[in-house]
C-alpha cells in the first residue's frame, strides 16, 4: 500500500469520526412493528452530511444456521435537513403469511431484524461503509398464527388442480402457543401450605421441542407474576413460585419472600451448582405489583413494577452467574404459592404467565395491567374500608371519652352538688362533628356508642363487626320477603368491612344469586376472595366450586380449583379432631323426602325421647344412635360430647356392645369428653376386637404405633384390618411405606399410593387426600397426573366440613319452622359451595313458593338454575333429572320446546329404576316423538321398537309398573291397559264395526220384546 492510499484512509476515517461527534449521519426507525406484518408503513428518520444512500434491510436468522440479509428499499440521501420518509414495508411472503402453494413453506426463523443504514460509497477497491444504522428486532410468528395472504392474481388451472392434492393438503399441527398462562384468574392465599400445581407437556411440534431441547442449557425465557401482598412472611419465608423435579428438589426458577419483604431467587446449574441471591427491592403491602425473572443463558434479571394509582415504577438487578443455568420445564412440577415444602404469601396472585424459549415483547419495563384485576378492584375495596376504619376508630374514641367523662362525674360530686344540680334543667345536648354519619353507617356508629358506653373504651372494630353481622341475620330472620335483603345488604358488607368473614361470604351469596339485590357476579367474586384469603371455610368451597364448573364467567381451572379444595379438605380433617359449636355434621337431606324429614329431631322431640326409654330397656342400637346423634350433631340433635360419652360407656359396660366399647375405647384414647385413660381403652378395644369388630383392629394398631411404637404388631394388625376392607387400616399401612416405617422394608411410595386408593375407595377423607396428593403431581414411572380425578377426591373431602353442615343444619331447621325464606338464603350458601343435596333443596323451594314469598319471575329461574346445577353432579336426585326433563319439555329453557334433551333427562331418571321416567318417556311416544335410537338402545330396547310404537309404548309401561315404587303401580297400569285398548280397537276394528251395527238394528225389536214381557206379568199379578 503506498503513502497516498494510507493517506486517505487516515483522511476517511477522521472525516468518519468527525460525523459521529457531530451527529451529521443520522437515521432512525419511528414506528417498526412487532411482529413481521403486511401491508406496514415504516417511517424513516434521517439525514447526511454528503451524498450518500438510505438502505433498509431484512436480516433473517434460519435454524439451519444461515443468516440471510435481505434487501427491501434503498434511496439517495441529499445533505440537509433531517427528513421522514414513509415505505411500504414489503416483508417476503414466506416470512409474512402462511404456505398455500402460491406462497411458499419457509425454513424455521429464529429471530428477524430491520436495519435501516446511510451508507457511502467505498473508496477505489473497498466496499461501501455504514455511517449509521438503526435496528429493531421483530417477533416472528408462528406458521399457524400467521394470516392467509388474499391473492389479487388469477391462479392457473394446473395450479389449482395442484392445490386440491393431497400433497398440499397436509394435516396442520394445532396451534401451540409458546406463551403459556400458569394462571389467568386471581388466587386467594391463605399463607398456608396450599398453592397450585402446574405441569407442562413436550411441544407436538418437532422444532419447537427440538428448541426446547436445546434451551435446556441455555434457558432464554421470562416469568411474570401477578402479587397482592397483605401481610409479611411470618416464617423466615414463604412461597411465591416454584420448581420442584421428579428428586422433590428445588431447581430454576424458584422465587421465595422473605419476612422483611425481599425476593429470594434460587436457580442451579448443570453439575449441581446453585446459585441463590436476594434482592435489593421490597414488594410492597396491600399493592398489585408484577415481578419479572428473565433467564438468559448465564444472566438473570429480575424486576419489579407496582401499580399505584395508575403510576408505576420500575426497579430491577441483573445478575450474571459463574455457571450456566439450566431449566427443564417439564421436569417436575411448578407450584404457584405454598407447596409440601413451604407455606405460601398471604395475599392474592394475579395472572402468571410463562414465556417459553422466548422473552415478552414488552419487556420488563412495561407492566399492562391485566383487565381482570381491573374488574375485581380489590386495591378499591381495601381503600374504602381503611377510610370506614378511620372514621369508626374516631367515633368509638370519642364515645370512649364521654364514657369516662360521664362515668367521672357520676363518681366525683358529693351530695350538696347532687342537691343544687336536682332541679336544674337540662342543657341542650350538643353533637360533635364526629358523632355525624352518613345514612347507612348509622348502625355502625349507633352499635360503637353502645359498646363504648358498656365497655368503657375497651372496643374493637371486629366486636362491632361481629354485632352488625348478628343485627343482619336478625333482620333477615324476620324476613317474609326478598324485601328486606336490600336494606341489610349494606350491614353486611360493613361487617365484611370490619373483619367478619361470614358477612363478606353472605354478601357475596346474595351479589351472586340476586336474592332480592342485583347479581353482580364480579363483586361477589371480589367478597368471596376477601373472605378466602382469612380462611372461610364456605369461601374456599365457594370458589373451588366456580373453577371446577367455570361459572359466572370464570375460567375453569382444575388445579387452581383444586388449590381452594385441598385447603378446606385439609382443615375438615383437623376440624373433626377439634368439634366447636360452629360444626355439626354433614346429612345429605332432600326436602321431598318425606320419611328422612320426619326423622329429624331434638332432644325434647318424641323421637329422641322414645330411642332413650329403648336404651333404657337394654336395646344397644337405640344406646349408638344416642350416641352418635349427640357426639356428632345428627338428626337435628345439638352436639355435646360429654352427654355421648355417657351413652358409649353404659353401651360398653353395662349393655356389652362391640360398637358402644370401640367407640368408648376411642374417645377414652384420645380424651375426649372424658380423662384419658389409656390402659382402660386399650381393655375396651381388646374387647371389641374379640367380639369381630374390625375398626377395633384399626385402633388397637395404632395404640401400638403411637404409644408402644412396636411397628411389627401394628402392622399385623393393620394388615389384618386391612383384609377386612377397613378403610383407615389401608390409610395407616400407606403412611407406614411412604415414611419408610415398615419393618425391613425401605419406603416405597408406590405402594404407599396403592394403599391410599384402597382407603379412597372405601369411604376415609384422609385417604382420598393422599390420593388427590398423587394424582395432582404424579409419581415418575408409576403413576400419571389426573388433576380432573384429583379435584373430585378433594371436592368430596371438603363437602364434609362441619362448618357447611351447620348451614344446611340452620336451613333444614328453618324449613322445619316454615320460614322459607331464610331457609332458602342458608340453602343457597351451601348452594353456592356445589353440594348437590343443598341445590336441589333451593330449586324446590323455588318450585314450591309457598305463601309466594318470591318474585314468581325470580322463582322461575331460580328453579331453573338450580335443577340444572343439580343435574350435573355424580349422582343427581332422580326427581331433579324429572323436573328438568319437564322444563326442557315445556319450553322453560331458552324459549323453546327441546324434547330430545328432555328425552335424555327421562332416560337417566328410568335408567335408575325411576318409575316417572319411563312414564314420561311413554307420554312423549304417545305424543308422537321418535326417541332416538340411543336412547332405547341404553334402556336395553333393539331398533325394532322403533317400528311398533303398540310394542314400544306397552314395554315403557310395564317397567313403570314392575318398579318398586308402589304408589306408581295404578297409574302405570291404567297407562298400559290404555295402550292395551287402543291396541285390540286397531286389531279387531271390523269385528267391533259389525258387532256394533247388529246391536243398533237388534236393539228396538228386543226393547219391544221386553216391553211385552213386562206388559203380560203385569196383567197377571193384577
Amino acid at each position: 500500500m503506498d503513502f497516498h492510499t494510507l493517506y486517505k484512509y487516515v483522511c476517511h476515517l477522521f472525516c468518519l469520526s468527525m460525523q459521529i461527534v457531530w451527529g451529521l449521519d443520522e437515521v432512525a426507525l419511528l414506528n417498526p412493528p412487532e411482529e413481521p406484518v403486511p401491508d406496514h408503513h415504516l417511517e424513516i428518520l434521517y439525514s447526511c452530511e454528503e451524498p450518500a444512500a438510505v438502505q433498509l434491510d431484512c436480516i433473517v436468522s434460519l435454524d439451519s444456521g444461515i443468516i440471510s440479509t435481505l434487501l427491501l428499499r434503498r434511496w439517495s440521501c441529499v445533505p440537509g435537513d433531517p427528513k421522514i420518509r414513509t415505505v411500504d414495508l414489503n416483508l417476503p411472503d414466506w416470512l409474512v403469511y402462511q404456505a398455500d402453494g402460491i406462497v411458499p413453506e419457509s425454513p424455521w426463523v429464529l429471530s428477524c431484524i430491520l436495519r435501516a443504514s446511510v451508507r457511502y460509497s467505498g473508496f477505489e477497491d473497498t466496499e461501501g461503509y455504514i455511517a449509521a444504522q438503526d435496528v429493531a428486532s421483530l417477533q416472528p410468528m408462528p406458521f399457524f398464527s400467521r394470516p392467509v395472504k388474499q391473492h389479487q392474481l388469477c391462479i392457473g388451472w394446473s395450479k389449482q388442480m395442484l392445490q386440491l392434492t393431497q400433497e398440499f393438503l397436509k394435516p396442520q399441527c394445532p396451534l401451540e402457543q409458546e406463551t403459556v398462562p400458569l394462571l389467568s384468574s386471581i388466587y386467594a392465599s391463605t399463607g398456608e401450605e396450599f398453592g397450585i400445581t402446574k405441569t407442562l407437556d413436550p411441544h407436538s411440534s418437532e422444532v419447537l421441542e427440538y428448541l426446547r431441547v436445546k434451551a435446556i442449557s441455555f434457558p432464554w425465557c421470562l416469568f411474570t407474576i401477578w402479587i397482592f401482598v397483605t401481610r409479611h412472611c411470618q416464617e423466615s419465608m414463604c412461597g411465591v413460585f416454584h420448581h420442584i423435579d421428579s428428586d422433590n428438589n428445588y431447581v430454576t426458577p424458584t422465587l421465595f419472600l422473605t419476612n422483611s419483604g425481599k425476593l429470594h431467587i434460587q436457580v442451579n446449574g448443570g453439575s449441581e451448582e446453585s446459585s441463590a441471591f436476594l434482592s435489593p427491592f421490597k414488594v410492597p403491602l396491600r399493592e398489585w405489583c408484577q415481578l419479572s425473572l428473565m433467564l438468559q443463558g448465564q444472566a438473570m434479571t429480575v424486576s419489579m413494577v407496582c401499580v399505584n394509582q395508575e403510576q408505576g415504577m420500575v426497579r430491577s438487578k441483573e445478575y450474571l452467574l459463574r455457571h450456566t443455568l439450566t431449566l427443564d420445564d417439564t421436569e417436575g412440577y411448578f407450584v404457584i404459592g405454598g407447596g409440601k415444602y413451604i407455606n405460601g404469601v398471604e395475599g392474592y396472585f394475579g395472572p402468571v404467565v410463562y414465556y417459553r424459549n422466548r422473552i415478552s415483547p414488552h419487556g420488563m419495563s412495561e407492566a399492562v395491567i391485566p383487565d381482570v384485576l381491573k374488574d375485581v378492584n380489590l386495591a378499591g375495596w381495601l381503600q374504602n374500608c381503611q377510610e370506614f376504619h378511620l372514621e369508626l376508630s374516631m367515633k368509638i374514641s370519642g364515645y370512649s371519652m364521654k364514657a369516662k367523662q360521664r362515668t367521672e362525674s357520676e363518681t366525683c360530686f358529693h351530695a350538696f352538688h347532687k342537691w343544687v344540680t336536682k332541679d336544674r334543667p337540662p342543657s341542650d345536648s350538643q353533637c360533635e362533628q364526629w358523632e355525624a354519619a352518613v345514612p347507612h353507617r348509622r348502625q355502625a356508629a349507633r352499635l360503637s356508642k353502645l359498646f363504648a358506653f358498656k365497655h368503657g373504651g375497651r372496643v374493637s372494630l371486629a366486636a362491632v363487626g361481629r354485632a352488625l353481622y348478628s343485627l343482619s341475620l336478625h333482620k333477615l330472620g324476620r324476613a317474609s320477603s326478598t324485601g328486606v335483603v336490600g336494606r341489610v345488604l349494606p350491614l353486611l358488607l360493613q361487617a365484611g368491612c370490619l373483619a367478619d368473614n361470614r358477612a363478606l361470604h353472605m354478601s357475596s351469596v346474595l351479589y351472586s344469586t340476586g336474592l332480592g339485590v342485583k347479581k353482580q357476579p364480579n363483586k361477589a367474586w371480589l367478597l368471596a376472595l376477601l373472605a378466602a384469603q382469612r380462611d372461610d371455610r364456605l369461601a374456599l368451597l365457594h370458589l373451588g366450586h366456580l373453577h371446577h364448573q367455570g361459572l359466572h364467567g370464570l375460567p375453569t381451572d382444575q388445579d387452581l380449583a383444586y388449590a381452594y379444595y385441598a385447603n378446606i379438605a385439609k382443615q375438615t380433617t383437623l376440624d373433626r379432631h377439634n368439634p366447636t359449636p360452629e360444626q355439626t355434621f354433614v346429612e345429605a337431606v332432600y326436602l321431598n323426602n318425606d320419611e328422612v324429614i320426619s326423622q329429624q329431631t331434638s332432644e325434647d322431640h318424641h323421637i329422641f325421647q322414645w330411642l332413650k326409654l329403648q336404651a333404657r330397656r337394654g336395646a344397644a342400637e337405640a344406646e349408638q344412635a344416642i350416641a352418635r346423634m349427640l357426639f356428632w350433631g345428627q338428626q337435628g340433635v345439638s352436639p355435646d360430647i360429654q352427654k355421648a360419652v355417657r351413652h358409649y360407656e353404659r353401651g360398653a359396660v353395662q349393655l356389652g356392645d362391640p360398637v358402644s366399647m370401640y367407640d368408648y375405647g376411642v374417645v377414652l384414647l384420645q380424651g375426649r369428653g372424658v380423662e384419658k385413660d389409656v390402659p382402660k381403652a386399650v381393655t375396651f378395644l381388646k374387647r371389641a376386637m374379640d367380639q369381630g369388630f374390625v375398626p377395633a383392629i384399626n385402633a388397637l394398631a395404632w395404640y401400638y404405633e403411637q404409644f408402644e411404637q412396636d411397628y411389627e404388631q401394628a402392622v399385623k394388625l393393620w394388615e389384618q384390618a386391612d383384609l377386612l376392607e377397613s378403610p383407615d387400616a389401608a390409610l395407616n399401612l400407606g403412611v407406614i411405606y411412604s415414611q419408610g416405617l415398615y419393618p425391613g422394608k425401605a419406603a416405597d411410595q408406590y405402594m404407599a399410593y396403592k394403599y391410599y386408593l384402597k382407603s379412597a375407595e372405601r369411604g376415609s377423607i384422609r385417604g382420598a387426600l393422599q390420593l388427590a396428593d398423587f394424582w395432582t403431581t404424579g409419581l415418575p414411572g408409576h403413576v400419571n397426573r389426573r388433576p380432573s380425578d384429583a379435584v373430585l377426591w378433594v371436592k368430596w373431602a371438603a363437602e364434609h366440613n362441619g362448618y357447611l353442615g351447620s348451614v344446611l343444619r340452620k336451613a333444614l331447621d328453618s324449613y322445619l319452622k316454615n320460614d322459607m325464606f331464610s331457609s332458602l338464603l342458608y340453602f343457597m350458601v351451601a348452594a353456592e359451595s356445589g353440594y348437590e343435596a343443598a341445590q336441589f333443596n333451593a330449586a324446590y323451594l323455588c318450585e314450591q313458593n309457598t305463601g309466594g314469598f318470591l318474585d314468581p319471575a325470580f322463582a322461575s329461574h331460580c328453579m331453573l338454575r338450580y335443577y340444572n346445577l343439580t343435574i350435573q353432579s355424580q349422582s343427581p336426585d332422580t326427581y331433579a333429572l324429572i323436573r328438568m326433563g319437564d322444563l326442557l319439555y315445556e319450553g322453560q329453557v331458552k324459549g323453546q320446546k327441546n324434547l330430545l334433551s328432555a328425552a335424555e333427562m327421562y332416560k337417566l331418571a328410568a335408567l335408575r329404576d325411576e318409575p316417572q321416567g319411563w312414564y314420561n318417556l311413554g307420554l312423549l311416544a304417545e305424543e308422537g316423538f321418535r326417541l332416538p335410537l340411543s336412547v332405547l338402545t341404553e334402556l336395553g330396547l333393539s331398533e325394532l321398537y322403533l317400528a311398533d310404537k303398540s310394542l314400544l309404548l306397552s314395554t315403557l309401561y310395564k317397567r313403570c309398573r314392575d318398579s318398586e315404587d308402589t304408589d306408581s303401580y295404578l297409574p302405570c297400569s291404567l297407562a298400559l291397559f290404555n295402550v292395551c285398548l287402543q291396541s285390540f280397537q286397531k286389531d279387531h276394528s271390523g269385528a267391533i264395526k259389525f258387532s256394533t251395527t247388529v246391536a243398533v238394528v237388534a236393539a228396538p225389536m228386543i226393547l219391544l220384546v221386553i216391553l211385552g214381557v213386562l206388559r203380560r206379568r203385569a196383567l197377571l199379578l193384577s
